[in-house]
This record gives structure tokens, sequence and C-alpha cells, in this order.
């Protein structure tokens, strides 16, 4: 069975670092563009970063540019989220998911993912 599990969540103070993983079992999930999305408390998911099949095409929300960097490794089938200099407005559940209708464009709406992992929190303190 197809499943996106996420770790490496936690809490840490403004200007730290994380690093999320999202581990993908399946053939079919792993082969696919992959995405990170977050949710905060009384907000709507948003798209956090997306990325191709490749990793040659890769896209990020305006508020997390030159901050966040998305990767993933096919022959571990993971996708990893590089998180520095961590502002308390990154604190939500971030979720990774799989667009099961690509492998090379990457799209950043969310009824364009198919399979979601359970989420991972992270908390930023000030």
């Amino acid at each position: 069975q197809e499943q996106l599990v996420e770790s490496g969540g936690g809490s840490v103070q403004a200007g730290g670092s994380l690093r999320l993983s999202c581990a993908a079992s399946g053939r079919t999930v792993s082969n696919y563009v992959k995405a990170w999305f977050r949710q905060a408390p009384g907000k709507e998911r948003e798209v956090v970063a997306a990325i191709s099949w490749t990793g040659g095409t890769t896209r990020y929300a305006d508020s997390v540019k030159g901050r966040f960097t998305i990767s993933r490794d096919n022959a571990k089938n993971t996708v990893a989220l590089q998180m520095n200099s961590l502002k308390p407005e990154d604190t939500a559940v971030y979720y990774c998911a799989a667009d099961m209708n690509q492998r090379m464009v990457v799209h950043t709406t969310i009824r364009s993912y198919d399979y979601w992992g359970q989420g991972t929190q992270v908390t930023v303190s000030s």
C-alpha cells in the first residue's frame, strides 16, 4: 500500500534549523512530483515547496525562498525539506504530498496532490 511518512519535526528557537524527511513506500508513489505543504492553526493549508521527479524543477512559496530547500533521493524514496532561519510564522503542521498525475510538471495547488502523509509538527518560538 502506498504511504508517505514524515519525520524530523520538533521545536526550535527563531533563527534555528530543522530538516524534515518524507519516506515513500510503494513504488507508484515514489516516482512522481512531491511537495511539502503546511497548515497553521486557523489557516488554510498552503504549499511550501515542490519538486519534480528528477529534481530538476523546484518551486517555493515566496515566504520561504532563500530559507528552505527541497530535495529528493529517488534511490532511497525520500524527499527532504531543509529549513533554515526559521521564524515563528513557520509554525505549522507540515505535510508531504505526492502528485500521482505528474513526474515533471510541478503544481502548487492542493487539488493537484493525491497522496498525503499524516503530518509532522514544527514549532518555532521567538
